[in-house]
């Protein structure tokens, strides 16, 4: 089943058009990596996803809510809603609050979004928190914990709002490198659960492992996309060779 559909998407900030008509289908259970050098559309595209970017043509179809983009209107502002609803996403920079403890950031959505009582957000943020690791700090603040602590936080308030699916933006870029692996690990959990997930990195060993398909953008279009066997092994397009040997460098 198709969860997350996208046609012939386009975006622009001013005079630089960043999206160039961009299709894109993600089925239910699916782990996708989206790969490319800085400037290729990459977290624009994953921001666009769940309209935190206003695209200025084409369609967004996630969980079906379909969204066609550049009319604004009532019942658009509805299906927004619906839409973020029903998915979720990580950021690069963690995005806590941090007038609020590990806890209370993850028991925010449940209550302010679905209405869950306070006992029963917080049996269920404490229930995530075990899950990524990070049962003994309930009560911590954010300035008290390390990257790969607050990642994980934003990882179980994520899943603190039962969605379908979840966005990552590239989000491990803002941690130190031995801090990746604990981060990673709890994503690699999800896929064994059968997240459906669109992951924006350049972490080529999880993609290599985790993905279902790596997708991989230049200049604003998909220019290539294909299992990992393939794709990391015998890419047909010249500019992801490239590409694969800066990484892999």
């Amino acid at each position: 089943m198709t969860v997350v559909s996208v046609r012939d998407l386009h975006k622009r900030f001013g005079d630089l058009e960043v999206l160039k008509g961009v299709d894109l289908d993600v089925e239910r259970g699916e782990v996708i990596v989206v790969m490319g050098p800085s400037g290729s559309g990459k977290t624009t595209l994953i921001r666009c996803l769940n309209l935190l970017e206003e695209p200025e043509k084409g369609t967004v179809s996630v969980c079906g809510t379909e969204i066609a983009c550049g009319r604004i209107s009532r019942a658009r502002a509805k299906q927004i809603r619906e839409l973020r609803r029903r998915t979720a996403m990580v950021f690069q920079q963690f995005n806590l609050f941090p007038h609020m403890t590990a806890l209370q950031n993850v028991m925010e959505g449940p209550l302010s979004v679905q209405n869950a009582s306070r006992d029963e957000a917080a049996e269920l943020g404490r229930r995530l928190l075990a899950r990524v690791g990070l049962s003994d700090k309930c009560d911590c603040y954010p300035a008290k914990l390390s990257g790969g602590q607050k990642q994980r936080v934003a990882i179980a308030r994520a899943l603190a709002m039962r969605p379908e699916v979840i966005f990552f933006d590239e989000p491990t870029s803002a941690l130190d490198p031995e801090l990746h692996g604990e981060v990673l690990q709890v994503m690699r959990e999800l896929a064994r659960e059968g997240m459906t997930m669109v992951v924006v990195t350049h972490e080529a060993a999880f993609a290599r492992e985790v993905a279902d398909r790596v997708v991989f953008m230049d200049g604003g279009r998909v220019i290539e996309q294909g299992a990992p066997s393939s794709f990391f092994t015998a890419p047909a397009h010249p500019r992801v060779r490239a590409f694969l040997r800066l990484v892999a460098s």
